[in-house]
């Protein structure tokens, strides 16, 4: 666990300067606070399907995914039959795992569920954010994504496990594991603050 120093002489998580995309993706969204419902919808369903693989596998597809799930929209995906089933499971453009296609079809309409019950995806998940000091060693697992994973799980959501959870916390900024010194870490701790006082978390 370390930074880099890429060509353009600022200093990233280890991780983040590994390819182009990287860059890009550290640089930008990692760690930055997202309260739009479709975001944070696609991308607890992209770490389901993630799963076993290369994040950067899924990033690189990202724009299919997008176009075959309608944009993430829960509405949309939650009315997806079994004629869509078949349709993603023929599509090469996405990672054709029927069991990860169902169980994203089913979380549309737990999202759906959640929205009514709380009203919107970001006020069930900012709540659970946590703040504090740069981290000195990264998990995989924390008490928080074991417990969010376990009420999902309850609530009825899919391809939820603990390091999902933590994965997607660390994504939308829910944490900031952006180590000390990363170029990026102020920016995204301070957009993440204003991402939890929009919310009300």
């Amino acid at each position: 666990m370390e930074l880099v120093i890429g060509d353009d002489g600022l200093a990233r998580c280890w991780w983040g300067a590994s390819s182009d995309d990287y860059i890009a993706y550290h640089d930008t969204e990692w760690g930055f606070g997202v309260t739009d419902d479709h975001r944070l919808f696609e991308k607890l369903c992209l770490e389901g399907f993630q799963s076993g693989l290369s994040w950067l596998t899924i990033l690189r597809k990202r724009e299919n995914f997008r176009a075959a799930f309608s944009g993430f929209d829960p509405t949309q995906v939650a009315m997806f039959d079994e004629s869509d089933v078949e349709r993603l499971l023929g599509d090469a453009g996405i990672v054709r795992h029927q069991g990860k296609i169902r169980a994203t079809i089913n979380n549309g309409g737990r999202a759906l569920e959640m929205t009514e019950e709380f009203g919107s995806v970001a006020s069930y998940f900012w709540p659970r954010a946590t703040f504090g000091p740069p981290p000195t060693e990264i998990a995989s697992v924390t008490e928080t994504s074991t417990a969010v994973s376990k009420d999902l799980k309850k609530r009825g959501w899919k391809f939820v496990g603990p390091t999902t959870v933590y994965a997607f916390m660390q994504a939308m900024g829910l944490v900031n594991d952006h180590l000390d010194g990363c170029w990026v870490r102020e920016q995204a701790e301070t957009d993440r603050k204003a991402a939890s006082a929009k919310v009300g978390g």
